[in-house]
């Protein structure tokens, strides 16, 4: 930082990026949702796991992103669904 300016131009840029990011991610969310609406569950939780699975075996994909992920879906969930992704999640964490 240089001077006052070239702070609050950069902090004008980084909110920027974060307010385009969400924008993203609602975007995806609709997109996502859109995909799957009026499928099963099981058709949803075998997509997860085949990206998740692509992820994990060329190194993009972390347990520590699976964790967040998890923290995430987590509070939208009912018990039988947690433990289904409980599951899930120890099966990807494996490979």
């Amino acid at each position: 930082m240089d001077d006052f300016l070239s702070f609050a131009n950069q902090k004008r840029t980084n909110e920027e990026a974060a307010s385009a990011d969400a924008a993203n991610l609602e975007a995806e969310a609709k997109r996502l949702a859109a995909k799957y609406d009026g499928k099963n569950e099981d058709v949803l939780l075998r997509d997860i796991y085949a990206r998740a699975e692509a992820g994990k075996r060329d190194g993009t994909l972390t347990n520590e992103q699976i964790d967040a992920f998890y923290r995430q879906i987590e509070p939208m969930l009912d018990r039988a669904k947690k433990r289904k992704l409980q599951k899930l999640i120890a099966q990807l964490k494996s490979i």
